[in-house]
């Protein structure tokens, strides 16, 4: 009996083509938009997790400033004391913490050798310890020492995209960079971290901190406000972030002699300040998807209706014949709600596959990941199926409480 039902919509669809079609459209826009929009996100979601991962497992970074959404108050913030290798030293005794790496920078505008250049490049000046707190892993050569943090040594260790963009052709070891009129030789090169937010973290070149504070005086303005300190520190394997947390902040405060009705006046921002920024950006993007699906699917709906409806009146004369000759109210029921349901379902399959087809289309012309997980398609189809029932009810219980002596009469 249900796969003559089935036919029967079947059939219905078949005779007036068009008219199904621009019913569904409102179906087929709603869920094309859902899928598409949440493919991206959730690739997004994958891809910003990998690299905010890579900064370092539960890392912590103490800062001059704070991380978050809306505007910095520079004129503030540059009233804040900058902080200093002793307050890494400080940290680095807490019982919560594993070990730190102090961390100097500066932007370098362009770094040339042999005709090949780089521009942008971040200078970092760190210690030994980076290596472990910020997820160095060297692919070449060595790290820095604590001889080279000792000694002040010119030595650096460079990205992969220095490499690529420099020494394309020859080996980078032992070769000397000039950074600002000094001169670096190179002992290592990192393995390839990507991109983070847009931004490759292989162009850096890292060096013993004690060189930097030598070689490179802070600059004026931003520059003096980024020549402070960061502190990265791992917290104990076996310690919440969140104690070690709390000890740094306590610590900092006596440290800067801060009463406790003050606020701080330094930062300590973690992964999850990012993923905060990150979902508070996504949740916009997010906003705008329920309101373009529910308007659309809205639509849909409404037409689905209005054309069940037109169809209960064009086929009257049918419906009553049918139930002359035995049909049940319910099994009219079914039959028009099962036309509704399906005619929804059509729409959403139709809009899931543009939907996906959309989002592989930003993935290759706009290198954006885009993935679809199970759920997102069950989602997509789940909605076009409530559609129809929710639209096909009034229509489909119209058609069922026909009379049949009336309805044979129906001109």
């Amino acid at each position: 009996m249900f796969l003559e039902l089935v036919k029967l919509s079947l059939e219905t669809f078949r005779t007036h083509k068009m008219r199904s079609f621009l019913t569904t459209l409102g179906i087929i826009i709603g869920v094309m938009t859902v899928i598409a929009i949440v493919s991206l996100i959730q690739g997004m979601n994958a891809e910003v997790e990998k690299q905010i991962s890579s900064l370092g497992s539960n890392t912590i970074f103490v800062q001059k400033i704070n991380w978050g959404m809306g505007r910095i108050d520079w004129d503030e913030v540059s009233k804040r004391p900058n902080l200093e290798m002793e307050d890494a030293e400080a940290i680095a005794r807490l019982p919560a913490v594993k070990e730190v790496a102090p961390q100097r920078s500066r932007s370098v505008s362009k770094i040339t050798y042999r005709g090949n250049k780089v521009t942008d490049v971040d200078l970092e000046g760190s210690t030994p310890s980076l290596s472990d707190v910020g997820n160095y892993q060297v692919e070449t050569g060595r790290f820095i020492t604590s001889d080279d943090s000792l000694r002040k040594h010119s030595v650096c260790v460079v990205g992969g995209y220095i490499v690529d963009n420099l020494f394309p052709t020859e080996n980078p070891m032992g070769k000397r960079l000039i950074v600002e009129g000094k001169s670096f030789t190179i002992v290592g090169v990192l393995a390839r971290k990507g991109s983070f937010l847009g931004q490759s973290q292989d162009n850096t070149i890292i060096i013993p901190i004690t060189t930097f504070e030598k070689e490179f005086a802070p600059g004026r303005g931003f520059g003096e406000l980024a020549y402070s300190i960061t502190i990265q520190v791992m917290p104990d394997r076996h310690v919440p972030v969140e104690q070690a947390i709390d000890q740094i902040r306590e610590l900092m405060r006596r440290r800067h002699g801060l009463p406790y009705n003050k606020p701080d006046d330094f930062g300590v921002n973690t992964q999850e300040t990012l993923r905060d920024i990150y979902r508070n950006i996504t949740r916009v993007a997010y906003i705008v998807m329920v309101a373009v699906a529910a308007i659309s699917l809205l639509v849909g709906g409404i037409g689905i209706m209005n054309i069940m409806l037109v169809a209960v009146a064009e086929r009257t004369r049918e419906i009553g014949l049918r139930k002359a000759l035995g049909a049940t109210n319910q099994l009219v029921l079914w039959q028009f709600l099962l036309e509704s349901v399906l005619l929804s379902l059509v729409g959403g399959a139709i809009g899931l596959a543009l939907g996906l087809g959309i989002a592989k289309l930003v993935e290759i012309v706009g290198h954006l990941h885009a993935a679809a997980p199970i759920w997102v398609i069950l989602v997509g189809i789940g909605f076009s199926a409530s559609v129809g029932i929710f639209f096909g009810i009034y229509p489909a219980s119209r058609a069922a409480r026909l009379n049949p002596i009336e309805a044979l009469r129906y001109e």
